[in-house]
């Protein structure tokens, strides 16, 4: 690494901070004040390009990152250009990976669908298989249905949480290059079993690469590495950033032969996150789990008090699941339900949007893990490029509202909702009365 960064030139795991708990390591692994004139927290590097030390030193720097050559043990080869890396991206990367349970590398992307496409065109070839859960984040489906179907790549949905289907889908798709698992489903919260999942990927030779998007539940209460995953994925703009501030994505795997071979082609495509906002997510990192904890304590009292209104059909939320297979999924690889709950108002669409135009703390808005309440109706929002019969297929009704609670006061969201519940069918406010 070139020695006029913020990062340490120590090898991975040669800091002595391997020990410490997460929390403590997100504040002091990756980055040494002394390459940075002492400064507590790291600096913005905006610069474009990086001098040399040598010409020797720039002829390794290209022929690892082409691919040529292969970093030796504790090599930290110098910075060429920030297309391909820069000293932000590299502390950043370098300070996530402890918040991912069984973690050894991670890669930043300038969003999370760039994240998401960049793994999926690194493992699945043209004349190759992959199979996914349904729903999902509806950029994800859009993109394997009509980026990769048309480039030859055979995609293969299966119904979230349905483990049988699941299990057989994998045993018998052939040339099955990846498994992409985002559990829990967007937006219905439907759980997929990601150890059997991983078991069945272990049945196959060569084996597919198991790909679990954790945006929803995010690294403080699922964790998708230890429970066979071979690589991690998020929207860095949900709870790992927190608030709505920025745009990111990540990819985090344990093996960083994984990372090394998304990198190749992050480099070409230039989708790295740019230094500015790297510095503003590492920022942000330490305060995910104090972040997560209050949201998930909300979303808990209210999910149990919308349950119990008149107004509202169906609470979709893990602690009130009621199939035993969905409860079984939870209580084997979560440790928190999250804060992430959708439900079903009696009355269809109009019942939703009354809600959605009635709540006055909670924002109408799409996205979620921000430090503020957000609502919104999928069906005509995130999911809308959806067909009636993916609709069918994924649970997304037209009654359906998603709500990614934040941490302002229970009791004050509570009263919030219970009001925009007690408006459904009453007459909505022309344009001259005030709102």
């Amino acid at each position: 690494m070139s020695k006029n960064s913020g990062k340490s030139s120590a090898p991975r795991g040669a800091d002595n901070h391997d020990h410490l708990r997460p929390p403590t390591q997100v504040l002091t692994r990756g980055f040494d004040p002394r390459l940075s004139v002492g400064s507590a927290r790291p600096a913005v590097f905006r610069s474009s390009t990086y001098v040399f030390s040598s010409p020797e030193a720039a002829e390794r720097a290209f022929a690892l990152a082409s691919g040529r050559a292969q970093p030796l043990p504790g090599e930290q080869p110098e910075l060429i250009y920030s297309r391909l890396n820069h000293p932000n991206a590299e502390i950043l990367e370098d300070q996530v990976v402890p918040l991912e349970a069984g973690a050894s590398r991670a890669l930043v992307f300038n969003s999370g669908m760039a994240a998401i496409t960049t793994a999926l065109l690194t493992f699945a070839k043209p004349g190759q298989a992959m199979i996914y859960t349904v729903p999902i984040y509806g950029g994800t489906q859009h993109f394997i249905e009509d980026v990769l179907a048309p480039l030859g790549v055979r995609g293969r949905a299966v119904a979230a949480g349905d483990t049988a289907a699941l299990t057989q889908a994998i045993a018998d798709t052939p040339d099955l290059a990846v498994i992409l698992l985002e559990t829990p489903a967007n937006p219905t919260l439907v759980m997929t079993d990601i150890h059997a999942a991983a078991a069945a990927a272990g049945r196959r030779a060569p084996k597919p690469v198991l790909m679990v998007d954790n945006t929803l539940l995010g690294p403080t209460f699922q964790h998708p590495l230890p429970c066979g995953a071979d690589l991690c994925l998020y929207s860095a703009t949900k709870y790992l950033s927190g608030f709505s501030d920025l745009i990111g994505g990540m990819a985090i795997a344990a093996d960083p032969e994984l990372i090394t071979r998304i990198k190749s082609l992050r480099s070409l495509l230039g989708n790295i996150l740019q230094p500015d906002e790297c510095w503003m997510l590492d920022g942000h990192l330490p305060t995910v789990h104090l972040r997560m904890t209050r949201a998930c304590e909300n979303a808990q009292v209210i999910a149990q008090a919308l349950a119990r209104h008149p107004a509202v059909a169906h609470v979709h939320y893990p602690t009130l699941f009621r199939s035993p297979e969905q409860v079984k999924i939870y209580r084997g690889q979560c440790d928190a339900p999250g804060a992430m709950i959708s439900f079903e108002a009696r009355g269809g669409k109009a019942a939703a949007f009354d809600f959605l135009r009635s709540v006055r703390i909670a924002r109408d808005a799409v996205s979620l893990g921000g430090v503020e309440t957000l609502a919104c109706h999928p069906m005509t929002t995130t999911h809308s490029g959806f067909t009636p019969e993916a609709f069918a297929q994924a649970g997304v009704t037209d009654g359906l509202v998603r709500l990614s609670i934040g941490i302002e006061d229970a009791a004050d969201l509570l009263a919030d909702f219970e009001h925009a519940l007690d408006q459904i069918g009453a007459p909505a406010p022309s344009a001259a009365t005030p709102a």
